[in-house]
């Protein structure tokens, strides 16, 4: 099965890439408290976990932090750019990031409760599909497809650090388009924009944005998915009009005015949640529609995102 996946991979993907990215996982794998960036990472370290949900128990706040990382709710961002088609002025993307999907199954109930009955042109996907960071992931599929039966239109998605390349044979047969370093065209009538992907960029390090963008005309208007909003500067030089990106949770657990303790991730603050502008290019950062480590939230509640595109 693994040398059938890499062939395919490397097919697609290209040799380095494709082995690349399996070595790396099968590293992880190894090690079950991570190594470089990551290494004693919380995200990682899975016997403090248990640490965190008892000390949370003592102080009464584990309920109520479980009932806030259930609440998703809808936020809407509209952004301008003068550089849009005409004919996409008022074109939609849904964002959903973070789900965690088999971390927190309330949660991802209320995720399908509320896309049920949006309107939107696409939808995009913007990695950590599965809870941990190693092991099997056939839990993670099961939640995902749930969630994908109720997404309309062409979906797209890309990679996070806690996933790994063998779900993408699984994700693309529910009907999801992986981009790992690769792009397309959304055409309406004479006119196109373009959405691109890269695979993760903070731990692997196999993001390729000049690959992904290698097949975007100059001057084309064109939007790239990223899981780490952390590759903010490489993507505005390479003249991406706008960047969807996740990861930080927004901090998940934060102090009263949605002020996070911590970001894990290297960035500006401002980036680490919500809209931000980079010089000519655009951001927008989820703080993620379920939680990692632990499933609670304080000061920071889940999200997902529709995001209206404005010619002016």
């Amino acid at each position: 099965m693994r040398e059938d996946l890499l062939r395919k991979l490397e097919q697609r993907l290209g040799r380095v890439h494709a082995k690349q990215r399996l070595g790396i996982e099968t590293d992880h794998e190894a090690q079950l408290f991570g190594q470089g960036l990551t290494f004693f990472h919380l995200e990682n370290w899975y016997s403090v976990h248990s640490v965190i949900r008892n000390a949370l128990r003592l102080t009464g706040l584990y309920g109520r932090g479980r009932r806030n990382a259930e609440r998703i709710v809808l936020r809407h961002n509209d952004v301008w750019f003068k550089e849009l088609p005409p004919h996409f002025d008022g074109f939609t993307l849904l964002h959903i990031s973070d789900m965690h999907a088999d971390m927190n199954e309330a949660a991802m109930r209320h995720l399908v409760e509320l896309v049920a009955d949006l309107r939107y042109d696409v939808c995009v996907l913007t990695g950590d599909f599965r809870g941990k960071t190693f092991g099997p992931f056939e839990a993670t599929l099961d939640s995902v497809s749930r969630v994908r039966a109720h997404l309309k239109g062409p979906v797209y998605g890309v990679l996070g650090n806690h996933d790994t390349i063998q779900m993408v044979p699984g994700l693309e047969a529910m009907g999801i388009r992986m981009l790992l370093n690769e792009s397309e065209a959304i055409r309406r009538d004479s006119q196109q924009i373009y959405i691109a992907g890269i695979d993760d960029a903070h731990f692997f390090r196999v993001d390729n944005i000049e690959k992904a963008a290698s097949q975007i005309p100059d001057g084309e208007f064109s939007i790239l998915l990223s899981h780490t909003p952390e590759i903010y500067r490489q993507a505005a030089h390479a003249d991406f009009n706008l960047i969807l990106s996740g990861h930080t949770h927004g901090g998940q657990i934060c102090l009263p005015g949605s002020i996070p303790i911590t970001l894990e991730s290297v960035l500006p603050r401002r980036m680490g949640s919500g809209a931000w502008q980079y010089h000519d290019m655009k951001g927008y950062t989820s703080v993620g529609a379920g939680s990692s480590v632990v499933a609670v939230r304080f000061n920071c509640p889940p999200e997902i995102t529709l995001h209206h595109l404005r010619r002016g």
